[in-house]
């Protein structure tokens, strides 16, 4: 019995050591600009993996010199409630959980019914999954790109809540944006405003016109498909959607 309580014990020493060293690496960040995410490091090991080079693109810009165009476009596309929310919206949380629920009741149904008839040999017809949407905050996003991995397990997911609430006590919202935008992906080895300004419209992030925001931040929640296809409708369409909301939004 004393044995498993010393294993407890440690087990609990340790985590709260991680806990502390996240502290740490983020109260550095009110002062310091982080020099690369975990996401990156995955992605830079990916690439080489793959293609054996690499092409990186990235260049921190300072948040006055960011476009309000950029920043309006982003919070509108990616967290209407930036600005009043404490690291998490319930809300749209809820929301997703509901539109991921019905997702795979349809899915269920389509395979069930797909199941039930026979299909020709070879065909390879199968129902498609379930369009899975998220409901995470411009900080929830932020926290799982600078510290975590891809893998969806509950202890991740409740990790990334801890350091979603330490980004959301230990930073100003400038900042997080700040961050956020320097870092978040939007393209193959295409990472930051800058990167991205340079690479779709040639020109820097402090220069980006209202619709060029707009289309960048429908980009990022799938940013390597978007980029292989730069004349979709709904990518156009979206752009135009998000650029008429951008007006009233206030920016930290």
């Amino acid at each position: 019995m004393k044995a498993l309580l010393r294993w407890v014990l440690l087990v609990l020493i340790a985590g709260l050591a991680v806990q502390l060293y996240f502290v740490g690496r983020i109260a550095l960040m009110a002062l310091l600009d982080p020099q690369s995410t975990a996401f990156q490091r995955s992605e830079i090991y990916r690439v080489v993996t793959e293609h054996g080079s690499l092409k990186w693109r990235q260049q921190w810009v300072p948040y006055p010199e960011l476009s309000d165009n950029l920043k309006r476009a982003v919070i509108v596309s990616e967290d209407a409630t930036f600005i009043e929310h404490e690291g998490v919206d319930l809300e749209s949380l809820e929301k997703a959980w509901e539109k991921n629920t019905q997702a795979e009741q349809r899915a269920e149904k389509a395979a069930s019914r797909l199941g039930s008839k026979v299909a020709p040999a070879g065909s390879g017809k199968a129902a498609k999954p379930p369009k899975i949407v998220g409901g995470s905050t411009i900080t929830q996003q932020l926290a799982k790109n600078l510290f975590l991995s891809g893998e969806r397990t509950l202890m991740r997911k409740g990790q990334e809540l801890v350091l979603t609430l330490m980004l959301e006590a230990l930073l100003s919202k400038q900042r997080i944006l700040e961050i956020y935008l320097n870092n978040v992906e939007w393209g193959e080895g295409v990472f930051g405003a800058e990167a991205a300004a340079q690479h779709y419209f040639r020109k820097p992030a402090s220069k980006l016109s209202a619709y060029e925001a707009a289309r960048l931040a429908v980009m990022l929640p799938r940013p390597k498909y978007f980029e292989t296809r730069p004349g979709s409708g709904y990518l156009a369409s979206r752009a135009s959607t998000i650029a008429t909301r951008m007006g009233g939004v206030e920016v930290p």
